[in-house]
């Protein structure tokens, strides 16, 4: 009984997972982008959590995405909420489809997906095929979970259990988050309350209370999800903690009309067992996000109350570029993509002293911080040179085209500078991993480089916001003393390791990190000299 309903629930997760991915494949992977073009406002951040939630089947996934866009600065507070709503809405799709009866044409279906699968060599057959293999397996693992679970009918202790259920809606609450916390898919839980209600194993006074608490223990994803991101994000995992709190507390003391509601339905619709539980589900969230909806801004307040303190604002959009001026002013738009690209610029400094931080430190948020950064100054850059290349469309004088291929080359040389800040962090992360350790010199080394370079970069990004053709010049002088101080390092490293001082891993990062800090180096004089052609 045990190991059928264990292996049952494995296909239950494995196919609901492989459907999601077959559906995510085919749609592209553009569910970053889908989230912060359709969440303008928070009714779109609902439609936009249907729809994402819809296509990877999985509201824990949608939270967790969500969760990691508001970490890195995609998304606001306000947005996330609606988001979260909407893979509310989104998740009860998977138990409409449960409700259809159609476990005996599992294999069958199943088998069908194989073919697409491995018989095609067209890759949308192929997403088709995996669509189809994870809905058959998803039906397959409920028909397992469902025998397993039939000898549970004739135990004592489970008769008990269940009358106490339904004398008690706080111990099925309580019951339904237990399971779903540990199952980590609601989806799952919700399969199988569905099938015990099928099998008149519980009864739907027993069976509400399960469903409300499933829905609250769908909510520890999005918590791990957020264990050490921004407090933004923490924020917006707690909100998702409180949205299913507040509809369970709300539908408990309304339970009784509830039940009545889904009897009636029931009822006059003809459902089935499986059904009426899909309808009591849909019928829970959409409600509950009809209810909160008018209250996102109160939802905001009260978990920036909870969880104080202040995140560091990284704007990923850009500002400045304004698509109407193109052809209105090509000089103006110039001078906006130059705003954008010191923008850029000032991350790139922002991020390579948090590199250095974590160099040092060794803390995590440095490294995180970083990170950011950078995702900002790439799609910053993507953004910079769409505009741009929209304005070589249009005419351009001499001086204005001289401008705009500056532009273009220094957008490249910033993003490239936190290519290697990246570089950077993915190498001091190499060092924690096998536990490199760097002498007191090699440190003292990497800080004076770091120093150099640092002070290199600020003053290209100061003559470039100037125009400041002294300092740009300052900058070109300090190239030979970046160049030279990187091969003095390597060769005092080299000698250190001959020494026995340090070990070949402790080269490879050493080195490397001179490496990269000297090519920064060389990518701010690349603006110095922009600075000076123009």
């Amino acid at each position: 009984m045990l190991f059928q309903f264990i292996g049952g629930l494995g296909i239950f997760l494995f196919g609901i997972k492989y459907m999601g991915d077959g559906l995510q494949n085919s749609a592209g992977d553009r569910l970053r982008e889908i989230l912060d073009k359709l969440t303008t406002n928070p009714f779109m951040g609902v439609l936009a959590g249907i729809f994402v939630t819809v296509l990877i089947q999985s509201s824990s996934g949608t939270t967790v995405l969500t969760v990691g866009l508001v970490n890195a600065g995609f998304l606001t507070l306000r947005q996330a909420i609606g988001v979260i709503m909407g893979a509310n809405i989104g998740t009860t799709v998977t138990s409409f489809i449960i409700g259809i009866d159609v476990g005996e044409y599992a294999l069958p279906i199943i088998a069908v997906g194989s073919i697409l699968i491995f018989f095609f060599k067209n890759p949308k057959f192929n997403y088709f095929g995996q669509i189809t293999f994870g809905f058959g397996a998803l039906f397959l693992g409920l028909e397992l979970m469902g025998d397993g679970m039939k000898p549970l009918r004739s135990l004592q202790a489970f008769q008990d259990l269940t009358v106490s259920m339904s004398d008690n809606p706080i111990l099925g609450v309580v019951i339904g988050t237990l399971f779903t916390v540990i199952v980590q898919s609601s989806s799952a839980t919700i399969g199988i309350l569905q099938e015990l209600y099928s099998q008149n194993m519980i009864d739907l006074k027993a069976a509400l209370p399960v469903l409300f608490g499933d829905n609250i223990g769908t909510t520890i994803t999005a918590i791990l999800a957020a264990i050490g991101t921004t407090v933004a994000a923490r924020r917006a995992a707690l909100t998702h903690v409180i949205f299913n709190l507040l509809g369970t507390v709300i539908f408990l003391i309304v339970l009784v009309p509830f039940r009545h509601y889904i009897e009636f339905l029931s009822g006059k619709l003809n459902l089935e067992p499986a059904m009426q539980i899909a309808f009591a589900h849909g019928t829970f969230n959409i409600t509950n996000v009809l209810i909160q909806f008018w209250f996102i801004g109160l939802l905001a307040i009260i978990v920036t109350k909870l969880i104080k303190g202040e995140d560091v604002l990284i704007e990923y959009k850009a500002k400045h570029l304004d698509e109407i001026v193109l052809e209105t002013s090509p000089s103006l738009a110039i001078r906006q993509a130059k705003q954008e690209i010191i923008r850029m610029a000032n991350y790139s400094q922002a991020g390579l002293k948090e590199a250095i931080a974590y160099l040092n430190e060794k803390d995590k948020k440095n490294s995180d911080l970083a990170l950011q950064y950078e995702e900002a100054i790439n799609n910053l850059d993507r953004q910079i040179t769409s505009y741009l290349v929209k304005l070589s469309a249009h005419p351009l004088t001499p001086q204005e085209s001289n401008e705009h291929s500056m532009l273009l080359d220094t957008s490249r040389d910033i993003e490239r500078i936190g290519d290697h800040m990246e570089n950077i962090i993915e190498l001091v992360d190499y060092q924690l991993r096998n536990n490199v350790r760097l002498t007191d010199t090699a440190k003292q080394d990497l800080d004076e480089m770091f120093a150099l370079t640092v002070s290199t970069v600020d003053k290209a990004v100061k003559a470039l916001e100037e125009g400041n053709i002294e300092l740009a010049n300052e900058v070109l002088g300090l190239e030979d003393k970046i160049d030279k101080m990187e091969r003095t390092l390597r060769k005092q490293h080299i000698m250190r390791m001959n020494e026995g001082l340090c070990d070949g891993n402790a080269g490879i990062v050493f080195v490397d990190i001179v490496s990269n800090l000297e090519r920064i180096g060389d990518h701010a004089v690349n603006i110095a000299e922009a600075v000076l052609e123009k």
